[in-house]
């Protein structure tokens, strides 16, 4: 018996995962050297996937938004993690380091304009990337924006998220003395840098936790504790580019550039309930760009394998390839 569109359940709608037909490690500035991946058609339409975090590299199933057919991807996990070298390191790794090396892969592979896809902290590099090179993007597909304010991070750090989940944000607390409890990124920096390993991977961990346990609306959803190797390098990432307030100046915040982005088609999908990147902040971003739209799904949080969020990120990339010949 043949399901009907509307029994179709999101991972329906993914594409088979394909091996790519092209893997590297590009040497880039400051020491790093970054995996990058290609796979898909390689005569088809472009478009780079930035992953989360920072930190959190890229995976096999970021392949499976794109039909294989149509378009040409490009997957790269950036400085300091998944298999760019050095592993967990933040020297030299910047959001405006992150720009150059997207830049330093589209010249090396000879593409002159690509679509770029993000989620999270990907939509954040998203935008900043195309307000730095409007010209190179031909759409951005984004999803649960974050866009790298104070607001959003004492959100998440300061204890808003934590009234929804209380037993979470004391799991994420209880190492920390209270006298620190009024900068926990200041505390959680000071033993994710210790000179201590085990002391950097148990905060590493438990950073990583708070963050994964909320990421889904579904509880059954929700992950295991992560790898220690991947969980120091997410964690020791993403405080490096918070205690730094993403390395943004008040002129180069992403709403204080809005115009950069004219013209430039976008998507954005919003899960309603997302408790990393609540709504508003995708809200504010579609009201000052003209030429976005704005999806929320109603029953989502913020993962990209919500299965709403799932199935609005195909739609939008099928819709894409037939407006972009």
């Amino acid at each position: 018996m043949h399901k009907s569109a509307s029994q179709n359940t999101a991972s329906d709608l993914l594409y088979p995962t394909i091996g790519p037909f092209d893997q590297r490690m590009m040497k880039v500035t400051g020491g790093h050297r970054i995996y990058m991946e290609q796979c898909g058609n390689p005569k088809g339409i472009p478009v780079v996937v930035l992953h989360g975090g920072p930190g959190g590299g890229c995976s096999p199933a970021m392949r499976r938004f794109f039909d294989p057919s149509v378009y040409r991807v490009i997957l790269f996990d950036q400085r300091g993690c998944g298999r760019s070298k050095p592993h967990a390191s933040v020297d030299n790794n910047t959001t405006w380091d992150l720009v150059a090396d997207i830049e330093a892969i589209r010249e090396t592979l000879g593409i002159e304009r690509w679509f770029v896809f993000g989620g999270s902290w990907g939509a954040t590099l998203s935008l900043i990337y195309a307000q730095a090179h409007p010209e190179r993007a031909l759409g951005l597909v984004l999803r649960g924006v974050f866009l790298m304010t104070r607001d959003e991070l004492d959100w998440f750090y300061g204890g808003g998220a934590g009234l929804f989940w209380p037993e979470k944000w004391a799991e994420f607390t209880s190492g920390i003395p209270e006298a620190e409890h009024g900068d926990l990124i200041a505390a959680y920096h000071k033993r994710l840098f210790s000179d201590d390993l085990e002391e950097q991977t148990k905060y590493a961990r438990a950073w990583s936790g708070w963050e994964s346990g909320l990421a889904v609306l579904e509880p059954s959803q929700m992950r295991g504790v992560s790898p220690a190797g991947y969980a120091r390098a997410f964690a020791r990432l993403e405080n490096h580019y918070f205690t730094n307030g993403g390395f943004l100046s008040d002129e180069q915040a992403i709403l204080s550039n809005l115009d950069r982005l004219a013209g430039i088609p976008g998507v954005i999908v919003q899960g309603r309930y997302d408790m990393i990147c609540p709504p508003a902040r995708a809200h504010t971003l579609a009201a000052g760009w003209e030429s976005c739209n704005l999806v929320m799904v109603p029953t989502a949080g913020h993962a990209l394998s919500e299965p709403g969020i799932t199935a609005e990120l195909v739609k939008a990339m099928n819709e894409l390839r037939s407006s972009s010949h």
